[in-house]
């Protein structure tokens, strides 16, 4: 069937609800738009779907949402029923039509017999990864488009481990979504008589309470945040989103009493009407932040996405201006200190390991290796974390000390096996009263640990290319860096192309070598002085994404290089 005659059966239909009538009322006459709405279905990875409002088969809403949930139910029918009947967990964040999808799904599994528990009102990922754990649910639904701007709402599938459906079963479910054609003819169950009949339960302060209970966990020396708390000013925003009320009772029973939340931006707002983009990585998501720390002299400003799971952090400079940090430092600080006081306490096991991702900072590798603490590397996206967490668990190979991701994303406590912003507002919150005491702040502490371990460079840049047309671009770039592979940037010659899609390893002299990790459409160069490049698709956004990572003598020298090997991308994808 085409797009146009997709497109028709949509505009045909009598039953179709009023404000996705009205957009395709909005798209008429548009081509372009119109064919991205209906020309293929939105993908749905292993990290569930995320896409643009509105109508469409392309588009996030009640329509794709019941269709993928129906794929969910179908994959559940061929599960035992005790399996079956432990049901599914749902969680929502504060954007548009989020709520109303998350009570969808659960008029989808319902009408199969599925019970759901579904939140009174929103609540951050984490907690949704803990709530499938703490109900021993069978799998989890989080409504959430994370960081992305307003016009976006997203559906990720959590199986039993807490953790983002690993790709086996994402793939089942994958299949049984594909085979539900007509989105139209999806069976729903009255909401009502579901709650009446005990299939839908509505949680809420309880799971709170128990996942508030296991964040006490997460702090290490409460004598030093008994002494340091009542005193350190930070502020917190949850730029609009769910982190407000957890975050608030997780900093209070931990025993920071002086922080004060940004105000116009502590209530849910799906419009995100003070940022462009509610993203703790964009230094304008700070600005009302940076505006109250002056007037009160804050030491610390931490801002988390709307979902809840990334955090970024900013720090009061001497002259009263803040220093952002990047995701890369805030986790080297949070790592270099977890080792730091649990070993000063005497509980760093023999066996400690730390998890990254492969396009993350080799400054947390070298602070780990100083400790004698394994640092694993794996595949982008936590659910791969979370695969070791369990690996840890299962063999006893290791103790889980810390997971991370350069795009703000940590966790450190695995009761939760997703990255987690309110365990790591805690956390960081611990770390600063820790320089705090030692009359220093984060970004002193930063600076010792360069001086100690080398100075790391980050940057992570992406190009968006929208559509169709779009997604091709993207395609051709990789074919390009393949097919072309430079053999150099700026003066420092490739050694070795790592190349995840293939599953192999090309070294300039003409070894290959098999790699272990499983396949992902990554590559990664790497230089003669140990610093590397990494290129790779988003698996949520139409964006290429370029990461370098330098290593320097002087942060001056990192950071030249560093633009260096930016210009040399840049002329690279334009030639």
């Amino acid at each position: 069937m085409s797009w146009q005659d997709t497109y028709q059966d949509w505009k045909e239909n009598k039953e179709l609800v009023e404000d996705l009538r009205a957009d395709l009322v909005r798209m008429e006459g548009n081509q372009d738009e119109l064919e991205d709405a209906f020309y293929a279905p939105l993908e749905f990875g292993t990290a569930g779907m995320r896409g643009v409002l509105g109508a469409g088969i392309n588009r996030m809403n009640i329509y794709t949402v019941r269709q993928a949930t129906e794929g969910l139910a179908l994959f559940m029918e061929t599960l035992d029923e005790e399996t079956r009947k432990r049901g599914v967990a749902i969680s929502y964040d504060s954007r548009h039509h989020s709520q109303d999808f998350a009570f969808e799904s659960a008029r989808v599994l319902g009408q199969h017999g599925i019970p759901t528990f579904v939140f009174e009102s929103l609540r951050p990922t984490p907690e949704l990864s803990f709530t499938v754990r703490h109900l021993h649910t069978y799998a989890g639904i989080m409504i959430t488009a994370s960081h992305n701007p307003k016009q976006y709402n997203g559906y990720k599938i959590y199986g039993e481990d807490g953790a983002q459906m690993p790709p086996k079963e994402s793939d089942l479910i994958t299949k049984y979504i594909r085979k539900v054609d007509d989105l139209f003819a999806i069976k729903v169950a009255d909401q009502e008589e579901l709650i009446e009949d005990g299939v839908l339960k509505v949680i809420g302060d309880e799971v709170d309470k128990a996942y508030l209970d296991e964040v006490k966990q997460v702090t290490i020396n409460q004598e030093l945040v008994a002494e340091e708390g009542k005193t350190m000013k930070l502020i917190f925003t949850p730029l609009h989103g769910t982190g407000a009320m957890l975050g608030e009772k997780a900093l209070r029973q931990a025993g920071f009493e002086n922080f004060t939340m940004v105000p116009e931006q502590a209530k849910p707002d799906p419009d995100f009407s003070t940022v462009k983009k509610p993203n703790p990585e964009d230094t304008a998501a700070f600005d009302l932040a940076i505006k109250l720390g002056k007037e009160e002299g804050a030491d610390l400003l931490v801002a988390v996405d709307p979902d809840a799971d990334r955090l970024g952090a900013a720090v009061r400079q001497p002259d009263g201006e803040y220093q952002l940090l990047t995701g890369n430092q805030i986790a080297a600080i949070m790592l270099n200190y977890i080792l730091t006081a649990r070993k000063n306490v005497g509980t760093l096991p023999a066996n400690a390991a730390a998890v990254k991702s492969i396009v993350s900072s080799e400054f947390a590798t070298k602070i780990a290796e100083s400790f004698n603490v394994d640092m694993i590397n794996v595949l982008t996206g936590f659910k791969f974390i979370a695969e070791q967490i369990k690996h840890f668990e299962d063999t006893n190979e290791h103790t889980f000390m810390f997971g991370f991701e350069e795009s703000y994303g940590y966790l450190v406590r695995p009761f939760v096996r997703d990255k987690d912003a309110v365990q790591s507002l805690v956390m960081l919150a611990e770390v600063a009263a820790f320089y705090k005491k030692q009359g220093k702040n984060l970004y002193d502490g930063l600076q010792e640990l360069f001086e100690k371990h080398g100075y790391f460079v980050e940057k992570t840049t992406s190009l968006t290319f929208d559509g169709v047309e779009g997604a091709n671009k993207i395609k051709d770039l990789m074919a390009k860096f393949r097919a072309e592979a430079p053999k150099q940037f700026g003066d420092y010659k490739v050694v070795a192309m790592e190349d995840f899609d293939k599953s192999e390893k090309s070294y300039a002299d003409g070894k290959v070598e098999a790699m272990t990790l499983p396949k992902s459409n990554v590559l990664k160069f790497l230089l003669e002085d140990g610093t590397w490049i990494a290129i790779r698709p988003s698996g949520t956004e139409p964006k290429i994404k370029f990461y370098i990572g330098t290593l320097g003598d002087t942060l001056e020298a990192a950071t030249k290089k560093r633009a260096v090997f930016e210009e040399e991308i840049n002329n690279f994808v334009n030639e």
